[in-house]
């Protein structure tokens, strides 16, 4: 829905990006509104803008006057699946609290906070991979388990499993960091370095998390095992056990890849999102001995779904149109800037593709 600049609240989600006196927007789509956004847009002398009718909490986004021709919006008989994303995250927050307080998991109360999510995700794949704009640093820890069980569906998907396990796949996603409600809620927020008692205290959480799932009969043992060993790597540098590849089950290895993924690509409280691109190509350089080739490949194919022709949006705020690809580096193609201006990525290391546009 468009509304009045003024009556703009921290936590508007913006639906398009805002332009002022220059070709490069000066907020972009999906961006989550703060205070000093709203400033920059009111210093812009902008009137108005196109914003989601819900907050980045799920609350609605309720205000006195909306622009007369936009009232016909308001009226959506079904939620986005961005609304919907933002009901799981705040459905799962309210889970976790709960088990922070000494609840036990119950599986009827999980399951519908993402399989739905799943199935229209699996319709809409692109969106999958936008999700992570909408991650705060406050609420990190919930978008991050939704966004993990989601991918991990995703990957099984890419991977030619069934849709049960798919499914199952999701959930160990969703599950994998249950185990963090067992953790002091300071350690879980705090935004400076960890001390080394902390970090092995964290480290322990998958295993707080398969000590919370275990006597669940209606998980299968597939999804406890990817939750014990989603931070183990195949050359036996993860955690806890420290076991190599021939010992991980392989929905262990799809969810690490997902986790790796969802966490660098979000905001966290101790860092900033970085790029898509850019976390891909590094998990890429990993993938020869501590991820899943296969997995990684999937997710290539996913985040990386670029041809020529595709619109994208460069880490330097740049536009452009990918006009070459070479196989061997899927995340590096030549862009055209303009009629005169092309810039080979694979030889501009600093330059990562930000967003590929619609």
């Amino acid at each position: 829905m468009r509304v009045m600049t003024y009556q703009l609240q921290e936590g508007c989600i913006l639906l398009n990006d805002v332009y002022s006196l220059t070709n490069k927007p000066i907020i972009p789509k999906k961006t989550v509104l703060t205070r000093e956004h709203i400033q920059i847009l009111q210093d812009f002398l902008i009137k108005d803008v196109d914003v989601e009718s819900f907050l980045i909490n799920g609350e609605p986004f309720l205000l006195g006057d909306v622009i007369e021709e936009d009232v016909v919006s308001l009226q959506v008989p079904e939620k986005s699946l961005i609304e919907q994303y933002i009901q799981s995250v705040k459905d799962y927050k309210q889970l976790f609290q709960n088990w922070q307080a000494g609840a036990p998991v119950e599986i009827p109360k999980v399951r519908p906070i993402i399989i739905p999510l799943l199935e229209r995700i699996l319709d809409q794949p692109s969106e999958l991979f936008s999700l992570h704009r909408y991650s705060t640093r406050k609420d990190y820890l919930y978008h991050h388990s939704v966004i993990v069980g989601l991918l991990s569906g995703y990957l099984g998907k890419k991977l030619n499993y069934s849709s049960a396990d798919c499914n199952h796949l999701a959930l160990a996603g969703l599950l994998c960091d249950c185990g963090m409600s067992k953790i002091d809620p300071k350690i879980i927020t705090k935004s400076s370095s960890l001390t080394l008692a902390e970090y092995n205290e964290v480290k322990r959480h998958p295993l707080y998390s398969y000590r919370m799932l275990e006597k669940i009969s209606l998980l299968k043992d597939s999804v406890k095992l990817a939750v014990f060993q989603h931070h183990e790597r195949i050359d036996g540098t993860g955690y806890i056990l420290g076991v190599t590849g021939e010992k991980l089950h392989p929905f262990g290895k799809i969810v690490a890849v997902a986790d790796v993924y969802s966490a660098m690509t979000s905001e966290r409280p101790y860092s900033n999102r970085q790029s898509p691109f850019k976390v891909l190509e590094q998990i890429r350089l990993e993938s020869f001995g501590k991820f899943d080739v296969q997995v990684v490949e999937a997710l290539t194919n996913g985040v990386g779904k670029l041809s020529i022709g595709t619109k994208v949006k460069l880490s330097n705020g740049q536009r452009g149109e990918v006009i070459f690809m070479e196989n061997n580096n899927p995340t590096r193609p030549m862009i055209k800037i303009n009629e005169n201006e092309f810039l080979e990525l694979i030889k501009n290391r600093g330059i990562f593709i930000e967003e590929i546009l619609q």
